[in-house]
Order: structure tokens, then sequence, then C-alpha cells
């Protein structure tokens, strides 16, 4: 409609090509006015797509970075850049096809992962982990245990639990510290090869291995996947794994 608003019979070009000039145009503005690049970026980005095609036809391979970069006059960090940019503007439809090694067809939808969407694998081995960590804390020393469940989740400070078990406060940071070594051992068991105890192992060497030994055994699998902790159970597990 444009076309036919401006057209000037007079200047003695048939409608048809002026039509055409006219609608090629708009249609090429519209593309730009749509691309997330400016057009410097699309220059730049065709100047280094010739600039590899003639390296390769002149080297019988691919170049390499440095090879490009000193054939479009630029430095390492230029080329990144530009890179970095002509990537971020690539748009994808979600039903575009991907190669993933496998047979099947896959789209974009099908791979790109959901963070907020936990795997049914990731949710059982975390329950595996968290089940784990509590039959660990249950299997501590009394003191050890009330010092973990103290100090991670009822916010006491190692002056307030020093009081109450009627030690120094340099003990708990102790007990703390053993109670942790030992949790961190315990669990990291359950995940190796197990290995024979012989009489070649010290007392404490020994000693670790029973209680990790004790841990694996405290519970079925089947009751470890079974999500029925409380909250102050989870909000403990997660304090702990945090350390």
């Amino acid at each position: 409609m444009e076309a036919a608003r401006r057209y000037d019979e007079s200047k003695g070009v048939p409608f048809r090509r002026f039509a055409a000039q006219r609608i090629r145009g708009a249609i090429i503005d519209a593309v730009r006015a749509a691309d997330w690049a400016p057009r410097s970026v699309r220059s730049l980005a065709r100047r280094l797509d010739l600039a590899e095609q003639r390296l390769a036809s002149n080297l019988g391979r691919l170049p390499d970075r440095t090879e490009l970069a000193e054939a479009v006059s630029m430095t390492m960090g230029e080329l990144r850049d530009l890179e970095d940019r002509l990537f971020r503007s690539v748009v994808l439809a979600f039903d575009h096809q991907v190669v993933d090694g496998v047979e099947e067809e896959l789209t974009l939808v099908d791979v790109i992962e959901d963070p907020s969407v936990i795997e049914p694998s990731e949710e059982l081995e975390r329950r595996e982990l968290h089940a784990y960590l509590r039959d660990a804390l249950a299997l501590l020393p009394e003191r050890q245990k009330l010092v973990i469940i103290g100090y991670f989740l009822q916010n006491k400070t190692s002056q307030e639990l020093a009081r109450f078990l009627g030690v120094t406060e340099s003990r708990v940071s102790q007990m703390r510290t053993e109670a942790l070594e030992a949790l961190r051992l315990g669990i990291i068991a359950q995940y190796e090869p197990a290995v024979d105890v012989t009489d070649t192992r010290t007392r404490q060497e020994k000693r670790r291995a029973d209680y990790a030994s004790s841990i694996g055994t405290r519970a079925d699998w089947r009751n470890r996947i079974d999500e029925t902790d409380g909250l102050a159970s989870r909000q403990l597990v997660e304090q702990l794994l945090a350390v």
C-alpha cells in the first residue's frame, strides 16, 4: 500500500519493480529492527566468517583463534568479545532440533533444564544423603550430638553450650570439630567401597570404621528414601551439609 501511494508513473519505472524494491527494503528494515545485535556486530561477523573460510581454504584446515584474530586485525581479547556478543545475539526457537548423541530427534525444549524442577534421581539421592546424615548424627556420642544440635539448630553460642555441659568454650569448639569430622568421614564412607578392618589399623581408625558401618546398617534403603523427617530435621541437615 505504501508503494502504491508513493509510486510516480512519470519516473518511467514499472510499478512492479518499484513495489518490489520498496517491499524488500521494508522487510530488511523490519528484520534489522528486530535483531538484538547492532549492524556493526553483524558486519564484523560477516567479515569474521569470510576470513575463516579464506584461511581454511589456504591452510587446508580450520584456523586457530590466533590466526583468525591476526587475519581480521584484532587482538585475542577483541575477538573473544566479538564472539561473545555474537553468541548472545543468537535466537533459537523452542522447536529447534538439536543433536544430543541419541537416535531420537530432540528439540531445544526437550533438553533445556528447568532449575525449579528436581529430577526424580536427584530427589532420591538427596533423600538418601539426608537420611545418612540423620543416622550419623543419631550415632554420635551424646555430648557431641548436643553440641551439634545446640549450635546448628538451636543457635546457641559456644559460651551457652559450655555452661550447659559444664566444660570450657575451647572444649565445646573441640567437640564441634570432632563431631563434624566424624560426620564427614562417616558419610563419605557410605559412598566408597567397603574395606576390611585389619589388625594393622589404629584404634581410632577401627572406631571410625565401626561408626561408618553402624550408619550403613542403621536403616533399610527403603526407609532412607521415604521423606518423613520434620522441618527441624531438614533444617539441621541442610545446615550441616553447608558446613
